[in-house]
């Protein structure tokens, strides 16, 4: 594959104007992006993985300024890669962004030791973007097959490497050495990894942190503490219910998503996927709520991304956004109408959204009688991201 594939996202056009912190996942290719879009403008570039760097950071704070200043720098972009590892710098990062004409690109894959330090994140002085995983608009020229999506994932680094696997195991342990035992978040390393593979196992259901914390032999208050650790290091994300249905009491409890699909798949031990598998379902919604919370990130919609489950009768709708759309997935290469649509027949009633699809390996586009759309799973990406669905 390609050395580069163009990513969609668009930091130069924003760095031109203030500020910002690029957030992601580790190698969700932030370096790489910096250096095909704005690497002419970059008057300065430190990467906080540098241990020499770091550790001249940390004891002082102020050689940012200094380094600055010597090599009369007094507008265009610095660049500091992981800022992260020495949250300290924003204080300097602050006054130069008010005392200058420098704009500043800060990227990070965690904000928990920010968060931790309860560091000055700029005043409001700086934009935020994400950058998530590929998407299907960066990557459907390869004409890839659903089955290799769910298997390896969208992860950059892993995507256009010829040996993917590898790369997958190598991501789990940069990720526990640098991410988790780096940078101190927990003490017992071999009991989070089995929490990873728990995580896993329960991913894309609600969350009950009393079955993992035994099955991790960890008290509740760890495992819900080693979530937030996922979150904030951007491994994973919440999905909340949607709450706002009458007729049919909805459940209350958040579902866990990991970020990546691939990593999914890594982390439950299938060396290969059918879709005779029950894990495979599990899958295919994981990608479609990745491309789904990278598309109201990308497009700045406002709109939250939820699910819906009624605690009698187990009605249930993969997702909602907002009080608009509502979706389904399914595996199904024939979708059957009287069965597989009982979870949006059920939402339906409420006469809340506007839009019910359904998303399947079914290849021919249909509208049924009461109106729910049914859409081949590349279809419907190619409308979400045209615009089309939200």
């Amino acid at each position: 594959m390609d050395d580069y594939v163009q990513r969609i996202i668009d930091i130069q056009s924003r760095v031109q104007k203030k500020s910002l912190f690029l957030f992601g996942p580790r190698q969700t290719g932030k370096s790489l992006l910096i250096s095909n879009q704005i690497k002419d403008d970059v008057k300065l570039s430190w990467s906080l993985l540098n241990a020499r760097i770091r550790r001249r950071c940390q004891a002082d704070p102020g050689v940012l300024r200094d380094e600055i200043e010597t090599r009369g720098i007094h507008d265009g972009l610095v660049v500091i890669d992981e800022i992260q590892k020495v949250p300290e710098l924003l204080d300097e990062v602050h006054l130069l962004i008010e005392q200058t004409d420098i704009r500043f690109l800060l990227t990070g894959s965690s904000a928990r030791r920010l968060k931790e330090k309860g560091v000055n994140l700029l005043g409001g002085r700086a934009g935020k973007m994400n950058l998530h995983p590929f998407v299907w608009p960066e990557i459907r020229q390869f004409n890839l097959s659903l089955d290799r999506i769910l298997k390896y994932g969208m992860l950059p680094s892993v995507f256009l490497d010829d040996d993917p696997e590898t790369v997958l195991d190598d991501y789990i342990n940069v990720y526990l050495q640098d991410e988790i035992a780096g940078e101190g978040l927990v003490r017992q390393l071999p009991k989070f990894e089995r929490f990873l593979e728990m995580a896993a196992l329960t991913n894309a259901e609600e969350i009950n942190y009393s079955n993992i914390a035994s099955d991790v032999m960890m008290s509740r208050g760890a495992i819900t503490e080693w979530y937030g650790i996922l979150y904030d290091t951007l491994i994973g994300s919440a999905v909340p219910p949607y709450p706002k249905t009458k007729k049919r009491k909805a459940v209350e409890t958040e579902r866990f998503y990991y970020f990546d699909v691939g990593l999914v798949r890594f982390l439950l031990g299938l060396s290969d996927i059918a879709d005779t598998q029950t894990e495979y379902g599990k899958l295919f919604e994981t990608y479609i709520a990745q491309e789904l919370a990278a598309y109201l990130d990308y497009e700045k919609r406002k709109e939250k991304l939820a699910y819906w489950r009624t605690r009698q009768s187990s009605f249930e709708v993969d997702f909602v956004i907002g009080d608009d759309v509502a979706i389904e997935t399914k595996t199904a290469k024939l979708v059957n109408e009287r069965k597989d649509l009982r979870g949006l027949r059920a939402l339906k009633e409420e006469g809340i959204f506007s839009k019910y699809i359904v998303v399947s390996r079914d290849s021919i586009p249909r509208t049924t009688e009461d109106g729910i759309i049914l859409l081949p799973w590349d279809l419907f990406l190619e409308w979400l991201w045209d615009g089309k669905i939200v």
